[in-house]
């Protein structure tokens, strides 16, 4: 099996050098394809520092939705996992996140922050009450019993990704790719996985109109 890792980045040149780092050292067979969505800082070089990437130097930043888009018609591995370059995921969590598909009894596996006793940054209540709401809502929605439908760590194999059609391109990839696989019938799991969440004065991105579009993404996706 072979794992394509997509790291889409967008600003991130204080910690895109040391997730490539790890996401190397994983002793898995893999291609990495970084796909770097517009940044105005030193990313670019940062990433064009390393060897035996796929990179994807974009002009103008579209959003996380798109670099994703744009990183899977790049791919091709058996598997594809979502990186963030920011560091609250590890990706010495990979096969945790790969077996379920591994043992052929998933298609699409959730890496959940909150079914876990691994590690896991105490941050913002209200971030943690609106993921509680919007994984609720995807739940009515979809007929599934997720903990976790925001989470960044999804993994999913090729045959999944050739069969999508994605539109959003900024944060509503989340709740428009959990719609669109529970759908299509795929087999998803989840596993728990460890967060090393980051503040805003740390760079965090996300905000409450990212919020807003996702609930506005269920409903249409649906």
């Amino acid at each position: 099996m072979k794992l394509s890792v997509i790291i889409p980045v967008y600003n991130e040149e204080k910690t895109v050098g040391e997730v490539i780092r790890r996401v190397v050292a994983v002793k898995i067979k893999k291609e990495i394809i970084i796909v770097n969505d517009g940044s105005s800082d030193g990313t670019k070089k940062k990433i064009h520092g390393f060897k035996g990437l796929k990179i994807i130097d974009k002009n103008v930043n579209e959003g996380k939705g798109a670099a994703v888009r744009d990183g899977i018609k790049a791919a091709t591995g058996d598997v594809i996992i979502i990186q963030d370059a920011d560091l609250e995921y590890d990706p010495k969590e990979y096969p945790l996140m790969l077996e379920p598909i591994v043992t052929k009894r998933a298609d699409v596996v959730f890496g959940s922050r909150l079914i876990t006793s691994r590690p896991h940054r105490v941050l913002y209540f209200w971030h943690f009450a609106g993921n509680a709401f919007l994984t609720l809502l995807t739940n009515v929605i979809t007929n599934l019993n997720l903990s976790d439908m925001e989470t960044c760590y999804k993994a999913f194999t090729k045959e999944v990704a050739d069969k999508l059609e994605l539109f959003e391109n900024r944060f509503g990839f989340e709740p428009e790719f959990t719609v669109k696989v529970a759908k299509a019938g795929w087999r998803i799991y989840e596993v728990g996985i460890s967060y090393s969440g980051r503040s805003y004065a740390e760079g965090k991105k996300i905000n409450w109109r990212d919020g807003i579009r996702a609930v506005w993404c269920l409903f249409r996706y649906a």
